[in-house]
């Protein structure tokens, strides 16, 4: 069994070095890189990046756009948990004691978290750009669908693959599923599931941003602006404030985290 793991595993190797190397020799190689001009203008565009744009004007504006796309993240990502929860204690709990239920519901839930996971959060927007036109609700659904079937899938394998002594433990005492779920799964789940959701929490504001390119708003609309104008400074400013919000996020996950595992 063991050479025949090794075996399959350097088979893989082998397929995936081959679609490489085919992916490069199929590039067209003939057109240059970089557009005629285009060194210079990186060249502009990363000595920038030691000379943001730190006007008051533009700092208020750099401010009030990171304060939309969190808005935006924490909104959607809000909503997406509820999804994930839901679904995700649903696919556990529902029809626990018979396995022919149990079965046929985590295999409908998992379709429905497939399918909303399935479609980039970019799609979404355009969809609800079309139906609600440039609103808030808009980039918070094109957040909230996607997201809910990521968290959805990884809460219900997190909370699945609980220690079982402690599950067992709670179940001898005649507890019912539910209370073994609340009691058991969730408590001794809930470090990875924050750790997760902050993950998320960090690509929403990324994801949210980059829907200000269709318009909604938020920095990713700002940086546009700036691009347009090849006001490289701003864009190194709306930049770093995107670095500054995730590395927030980041910071605040850790703390959380050493808190819960105390």
């Amino acid at each position: 069994m063991k050479r025949a793991s090794i075996s399959n595993r350097n088979l893989l190797s082998v397929i995936l070095l081959v679609l490489i190397l085919w992916g490069i020799i199929n590039v067209d190689w003939k057109d240059p890189i970089l557009h005629p001009g285009g060194a210079d203008t990186l060249l502009d565009f990363l000595a920038a990046a030691i000379r943001p744009e730190l006007s008051s004007t533009f700092i208020l504006l750099v401010i009030q756009s990171a304060w939309t796309t969190v808005t935006y993240a924490v909104a959607g990502l809000c909503l997406g948990i509820l999804v994930g929860i839901f679904s995700a204690t649903t696919a556990l709990w529902v029809g626990r004691r018979d396995k022919v239920i149990n079965r046929l519901c985590v295999s409908s839930i998992r379709i429905f978290l497939g399918f909303l996971r399935a479609v980039h959060e970019l799609v979404w927007a355009w969809l609800f750009i079309v139906a609600f036109g440039l609103t808030p609700m808009a980039a918070i659904l094109a957040l909230a669908i996607p997201y809910g079937g990521m968290l959805g899938r990884v809460y219900y394998d997190t909370l699945l693959v609980a220690p079982e002594p402690p599950i067992r433990a709670i179940q001898s005492t005649g507890a019912s599923d539910l209370k073994v779920l609340i009691h058991g799964h969730l408590p001794l789940a809930l470090p990875d599931l924050v750790s997760y959701t902050f993950y998320r929490f960090e690509c929403a504001i990324r994801a949210a941003a980059v829907m200000g390119f269709v318009g909604i708003g938020g920095l990713g609309m700002q940086i546009e602006l700036s691009l347009s104008d090849l006001l490289f400074n701003e864009v190194w400013t709306l930049l770093y404030a995107m670095i500054f919000l995730v590395v927030v996020v980041d910071v605040w996950s850790s703390v959380i985290r050493k808190n819960l595992t105390k």
